[in-house]
């Protein structure tokens, strides 16, 4: 098989698409460029879902930390401190623990029918716990700027006569936004070098359609030689974390536009090694 042969043939199998039979012998690096970068799809995946959803709800624990009412304050604090003092490790074991216990075959509450099974995968209960997660370390990262943004900008918008949600959607939020970015460039960085823990979670892979490790390990097991899947995986997230802040440069030059080129804030790269 020559290697545009393999790449139509496993391109996307792990979205269930091409070849269903993994490669069994004589493994060469286009397979395994190959199959490692369809399952790198499913990472994407787990760090889009997460992202995306956790920056709304990230949103709303900062604004409900930064609350006046203790009712709104206190479960915003609790929920951050939480996901943020436990290891993320811990809490897909916790989260598996916890789904597994559902009736497989679904619950009934006031006459509908929930389907429940469909959690214990990976696609849908592991992409949760990363959300959850993500959400905790980035409403921190937005509460800190939330109380950042400077006193005469707030004293300004009431003297134009902004209040309220109107203050917060033309003043405090573009702000908040503006000082969190730089940090919250990095927690995305993480939250995508994270989705690669789905594999060792309790989660399984749905109808063996894995991520990049998943793939990884396999060569690794037939081949008894680690040195060449998983420094592919490694290239792959470099690519990937290159392409995060390319992507998150851009918002945070829009974001920055109104200012001059001297004081803006350029996004860098700082890895977290332990977090």
């Amino acid at each position: 098989m020559t290697c545009l042969e393999t790449i139509q043939a496993y391109a996307f199998r792990s979205l269930g698409f091409g070849e269903n039979l993994l490669p069994r012998t004589d493994f060469n690096l286009c397979q395994q460029f190959t199959l490692i970068g369809s399952g790198l799809i499913w990472n994407i995946y787990f760090g889009v879902i997460a992202l995306s959803l956790g920056f709304c709800l990230a949103t709303g624990l900062a604004m409900a930390k930064a609350s006046g009412r203790k009712w709104l304050r206190k479960p915003a604090e609790w929920f951050i401190f939480v996901f943020r003092g436990s290891p993320l490790f811990i809490q897909f074991f916790l989260a598996y623990s916890a789904l597994v216990m559902l009736p497989r075959a679904g619950i009934d509450l006031f006459g509908l029918h929930i389907a429940t099974s469909w959690l214990t995968s990976a696609w849908a209960g592991a992409a949760f716990v990363l959300f959850l997660n993500t959400s905790a370390y980035a409403a921190e990262i937005f509460y800190g700027a939330l109380m950042s943004v400077p006193k005469g900008d707030l004293e300004a918008a009431e003297a134009y006569g902004l209040t309220g949600w109107d203050k917060f959607r033309r003043i405090q939020w573009p702000t908040m936004l503006r000082l969190a970015w730089p940090a919250y460039t990095n927690e995305a960085i993480f939250l995508f070098h994270a989705t690669t823990l789905v594999f060792f979670s309790g989660f399984p892979a749905f109808q063996q359609r894995g991520d990049a490790l998943y793939y990884a390990n396999y060569f690794a097991d037939k081949t008894f030689n680690p040195f060449v899947p998983y420094p592919i995986v490694a290239f792959y997230f470099i690519l990937l974390t290159f392409t995060l802040i390319t992507i998150f440069g851009l918002v945070n030059k829009r974001l920055n536009r109104h200012l001059p080129s001297n004081t803006r804030s350029k996004i860098r790269l700082r890895p977290q090694l332990i977090r």
